[in-house]
C-alpha cells in the first residue's frame, strides 16, 4: 500500500464495475476511505467487500446520480460517516443507444444527457460546497468522445463533450479557492459498457478487432491503466493541474 491519498476521503459513482471499480481499489490501496457509489447495489457491495478483504476501508452508498436529492443524499452519508470529502471522481454513466442522429430514440436521448451530464452537473454542485474549507480535487471521467465525434452515438458524444466544457467552467470559477477539477478521457476499455453492453465487443471478435486498431497503442485499455490516471488526478502530485481534459487513450485522438 502506498500512500499517494492518505488521510483523504474520496468519493467514486459508477463504482460497482469497469473503470469506477477499479479506481476505488486503487485509491483504497494509496490510503483513502473510499465512498463507493453506484445505481446497482450488488456491483457496490462488492468492490466493497474487495476493498475491505485488501486491509482497506470502505462503505457503499446508493445512489442514481441523474437524481439530485439522491446525490445530496450521498453527500451527506459521505460527510457524517468520514467528515470530509477530499476528492471526487465523478464516474457514473450509461452508453445509451447506437443509432443516427435524425434516428436517434427521444426518450434514450434524455436518459444519456440526464445520467451523462446532468449527473456530473449535479454531483459537482454538492461536492463543491464541501471541499471548499479543506481543498479538494474532482475528476469528471468524460470520454474520448468528448474531444472527437463517433458516428452513430450523438447522446453519448455530447454529453461527454459537455462534461469536458462543464469541467473549464468549474476549474475557472473554483482553483483559486483550492478545489482543482479535471476530467478524464479515456478510450475504448475492457469493462461491461464495451464488453457486455454497447458495441458487445467481448461477444463479437470483428468489433473487438476494429477497436483494437482504432488505438496505435494496438489493443484496448484496462480499467487500471485509467483508474493509475484519475488517482494521480486526485492526488497531490497533480498539484498544478486544474482545468484539463487528460487522455487515456493509447494515442486514438493523436491520429
Amino acid at each position: 500500500m502506498s500512500d499517494r491519498l492518505s488521510g483523504k476521503t474520496v468519493l467514486v459513482t459508477g463504482a460497482g464495475s469497469g473503470i469506477g471499480r477499479a479506481t476505488a481499489l486503487l485509491a483504497a490501496r494509496e490510503g483513502a476511505r473510499v465512498v463507493v457509489s453506484d445505481i446497482a447495489a450488488e456491483g457496490g457491495e462488492e468492490t466493497v467487500g474487495l476493498i475491505r478483504t485488501s486491509g482497506g476501508e470502505a462503505l457503499f452508498a446508493q445512489a442514481d446520480v441523474s437524481e439530485a436529492a439522491e446525490v445530496e443524499a450521498l453527500m451527506e452519508r459521505t460527510v457524517e460517516a468520514y467528515g470530509r470529502l477530499d476528492c471526487a471522481v465523478n464516474n457514473a454513466g450509461i452508453e445509451g443507444a447506437l443509432a443516427p442522429t435524425a434516428e436517434y430514440p427521444d426518450e434514450i436521448w434524455e436518459k444519456v444527457l440526464r445520467t451523462n451530464l446532468t449527473g456530473v452537473y449535479l454531483c459537482m454542485k454538492h461536492e463543491i460546497p464541501r471541499m471548499l474549507e479543506n481543498g479538494g480535487s474532482i475528476v469528471n471521467v468524460a470520454s474520448i468522445l468528448g474531444l472527437v465525434g463517433f458516428a452513430n452515438a450523438p447522446a453519448y458524444t455530447a454529453a461527454k463533450h459537455g462534461v469536458v466544457g462543464l469541467t473549464k467552467v468549474a476549474a475557472l470559477e473554483y482553483s483559486a479557492r483550492g478545489v482543482r477539477v479535471n476530467a478524464l478521457c479515456p478510450a475504448f476499455i475492457e469493462t461491461p459498457m464495451v464488453l457486455e453492453r454497447g458495441v458487445e465487443a467481448g461477444t463479437h471478435p470483428e468489433v473487438r478487432r476494429q477497436l483494437e486498431e482504432l488505438h496505435p497503442i494496438g489493443r484496448m485499455g484496462r480499467p487500471e491503466e485509467v483508474a493509475e490516471a484519475a488517482v494521480w488526478l486526485c492526488s497531490d502530485a497533480a498539484s498544478f493541474v486544474t482545468g484539463h481534459a487528460m487522455t487515456a487513450d493509447g494515442g486514438y485522438v493523436a491520429r
